[in-house]
């Protein structure tokens, strides 16, 4: 194929024997492409000529050059800011500005379904990144159905029907309820968040496979829900307390939730841990920093949210829906 015919990623796919996708992951630098493919997909465009031309192609689609994150909406009574959300924001936002794209922060009713086509028709912005935290079953129907650009923070569509990016929470669950049996602990509990999110379900599936895979029984006693703010946690495990006193471990699905739900445990007299061991989730800079140290499931939100950006960005320059995980890790601390 000449240098001339060189003109799209479909092009450079065909000569590199690789997928659209990949293509788009190696131009853009993306760490789920390896090094060597890397080098090799570039190599091809540079000896062709080929670069995409992101001013040209947002004047001759007429596009924004916005992308808007669909946000958390932070709590009222809220004193601690969500760190893994801003971390997260700090990756889109890099993710977005190396691929010349502005970044958008709105909040929108979850009652109300119009939203997506009033943005997309005044040209405000080019796609949105949703967090399955916020985002209702509604709110991905009127998506969808608008074919509105977007990818999800949270589990893949099953009709493929748009983008995702997600931590492999099945496996965290597991990872921290086998760290917990394994220093000895028999009575764990888990404090969730809310209990029909797909992340939090695949978290409790960890918990309880370990449980039965270690000979333990499901106890629904030890089982209780938050909402991820710092309020909940303290007092999903008074409930707890309350209903089971004699539990020595609890996993807890955000670091947030683990840090009041350890006051509350001292404030009823457990020392921490050799009354009740502790495990949190996502490893937020505090969790260093607490008294002791909170051992808990590391997800890198900077990462999470560069692979936002990048697979938004992919689907809007090639139409290619991809889903991709970002890997769960025990980091053990002095909580558990």
């Amino acid at each position: 194929m000449d240098r001339e015919r060189i003109s799209s990623i479909a092009d450079i796919a065909r000569m590199a024997g690789v997928s659209k996708s990949t293509v788009s992951r190696a131009l853009n630098d993306s760490p789920l492409i390896g090094v060597e493919t890397k080098e090799r997909i570039r190599s091809i465009a540079k000896e062709h000529g080929f670069e995409i031309d992101v001013r040209a192609r947002r004047l001759s689609l007429q596009k924004s050059g916005t992308i808007a994150l669909v946000a958390y909406v932070y709590k009222a009574d809220s004193v601690m800011p969500d760190a893994f959300m801003l971390g997260m924001m700090t990756g889109i936002s890099a993710g977005l500005g190396k691929n010349d794209y502005d970044l958008l922060l709105t909040h929108v009713s979850p009652t109300d379904a119009s939203w997506p086509r009033r943005y997309l028709e005044a040209g405000r912005v080019d796609g949105f990144i949703m967090l399955e935290a916020e985002c209702t079953r509604r709110q991905l129907e009127a998506l969808v159905a608008t074919r509105a650009p977007f990818v999800l923070w949270g589990p893949p569509s099953t009709t493929n029907a748009y983008p995702s990016v997600s931590g492999d929470s099945l496996t965290g669950g597991r990872v921290a309820t086998e760290h917990l049996v394994r220093i000895g602990r028999r009575r764990i509990a888990f404090i969730g968040g809310p209990p029909r999110e797909l992340e939090v379900l695949d978290r409790l599936r960890g918990y309880e496979t370990a449980l039965r895979d270690a000979g333990l029984p499901v106890d629904p006693q030890l089982i209780a829900h938050g909402d991820y703010s710092e309020q909940s946690g303290a007092t999903a495990m008074a409930e707890l307390l309350d209903r089971a006193a004699d539990l020595d471990a609890v996993f807890v699905n955000s670091d947030v939730m683990a840090i009041t739900a350890m006051e509350t445990l001292r404030e009823r007299g457990r020392e921490i841990p050799a009354d009740v061991a502790v495990v949190g989730y996502d490893d937020i800079p505090l969790a260093h920093h607490v008294n002791p140290p909170l051992t808990t499931i590391r997800q890198d939100p900077i990462l999470a949210g560069r692979l936002l950006a990048e697979t938004l960005i992919e689907r809007l320059r090639t139409g290619v829906v991809t889903s991709v995980s970002i890997p769960a890790e025990l980091v053990v601390r002095g909580s558990a």
